[in-house]
């Protein structure tokens, strides 16, 4: 039974290490790193996200967060905005260069993108199969404190 476990792992590391892999080719051909290239997904899939909102959904700590920000604000990929109505908000917003760049890691271009549709075309039982299956590793494998996230 160890060599089925160890088999699993090493097939989630694989899987984890290539999409890793994709996602930093992306990143390296935008000219940004993978962090803010992932940040740059989220800000633009989760409209006026606050700073703690991120950290959250990139799984980080807000002090982390603000310096991927911060950086960000800096090459002109996003902009904080303070709404007039409530001054102690700040959303964070992509700029259009951040747009441009999104816009080209969502294009044909994208390696990740392209790798990703070949999984899609597996046939949709078996995609339904393999989400259904990953829900029930994850599941055994979180810590009960984890699931009340």
């Amino acid at each position: 039974m160890a060599v089925l476990n160890n088999e699993i792992y090493e097939s989630f590391l694989e899987i984890n290490k290539a999409i890793k892999r994709l996602i930093k080719l992306d990143a390296d051909q935008l000219g940004i790193t993978t962090v803010q290239l992932k940040a740059i997904y989220k800000l633009a899939s989760n409209p006026d996200i606050s700073l703690g909102e991120l950290a959250e959904k990139l799984r980080m700590t807000n002090s982390t967060a603000s310096s991927l920000i911060e950086r960000l604000v800096q090459i002109g990929l996003v902009e904080r905005v303070i709404p007039p109505e409530n001054r102690r908000v700040v959303s964070i917003h992509l700029t259009d260069k951040g747009k441009k760049i999104l816009n080209q890691f969502q294009s044909s271009d994208s390696i990740f993108i392209k790798k990703m549709n070949d999984v899609l075309e597996l046939p949709e039982k078996e995609l339904s199969e393999l989400l259904r299956l990953q829900k029930l590793v994850l599941k055994k494998l979180t810590i009960e404190e984890e699931s009340g996230k």
